[in-house]
């Protein structure tokens, strides 16, 4: 059976499809975001999910805000929206979980507003306030916060499935950046001048830092079962807690992440005596 010989036409139709499909190929790889590897099979996912997304990108611009804050001077606007950037940052990874929405590029963005968050712009709001004054110290304090909450997010990013979900390894970070926001929050009304108040405060940043890259456990309470039924009186304790942190926010949230920092190395402590 012969072949029909192409014409001019069929040749020029078949071009124009070839380049049409290679096109549309093209367009279908660059809207491509991520590849995973799901039951065995190989996903590419064309998009990402909004809802959980949309809590990070507004912690993100919450840790933004509170650095633009600290240029400006409104040091109390900062630390809030440190601690607003902790609500959210709390509330994406649990939105995704609940709503089947987890990805890779969700927990790489995850990651790099946390940097912004907990880890650089604590620093800045501390070195606006107070560690300016105090020269090389300050500053080196301040990038001691930075960088090992850089370590802390990278070392946390490739344990995961790895550790025991009720402990974190090393402070993390989100509790490290409040207990800097707490303290700017909390003592930025006194204006002390004092060399000595500015070391601690220096001190206070840097040992944060040190923390969060140490092997010093932490308790992650993921074993707690919000599901589950509860007597009546952790209610009453819950709304008990709300009240007392309204009488005085700054001062009862430095105290209650100051208790959270120090029970590590604590506990740590006690385990080594016994």
């Amino acid at each position: 059976m012969t072949q029909e010989p192409r014409t001019p036409e069929s040749s020029k139709d078949a071009d124009a499809e070839n380049v049409s499909a290679e096109s549309s190929e093209l367009h279908d790889e660059d809207e491509i975001i991520e590849e995973t590897i799901e039951n065995g099979k190989r996903v590419r996912r064309r998009g990402i999910y909004l809802l959980p997304n949309l809590f990070t990108l507004s912690a993100l611009f919450s840790g933004f805000f509170s650095i633009i804050a600290a240029m400006n001077g409104n040091f109390s606007g900062a630390a809030i929206a440190i601690f607003v950037a902790m609500v959210l940052d709390g509330l994406d990874g649990r939105v995704a979980r609940m709503t089947n929405t987890q990805s890779a590029f969700g927990a790489e963005f995850d990651s790099l507003a946390d940097m912004v968050s907990f880890g650089v712009a604590p620093a800045l709001v501390a070195f606006s306030w107070i560690l300016q004054d105090v020269g090389k110290i300050g500053w080196i304090a301040a990038f001691i916060f930075v960088s090992g909450a850089a370590l802390r997010l990278a070392r946390f990013n490739v344990q995961i499935g790895s550790t025991d979900k009720k402990w974190f390894v090393g402070l993390p970070s989100p509790s490290a950046a409040a207990l800097v926001a707490g303290c700017v929050w909390t003592l930025h009304k006194f204006d002390a001048d004092a060399l000595g108040f500015k070391l601690f405060i220096a001190f206070v940043v840097a040992a944060a830092g040190v923390l969060m890259v140490s092997n010093v456990r932490y308790h992650s309470f993921k074993e707690v079962d919000f599901k589950g039924p509860v007597p009546f009186v952790v209610l009453l304790a819950i709304v008990l807690a709300f009240v007392v942190i309204s009488l005085e926010p700054s001062l009862m949230l430095l105290i209650l992440f100051g208790c959270y920092v120090v029970s590590g190395p604590l506990f740590a402590l006690m385990r080594k005596m016994r």
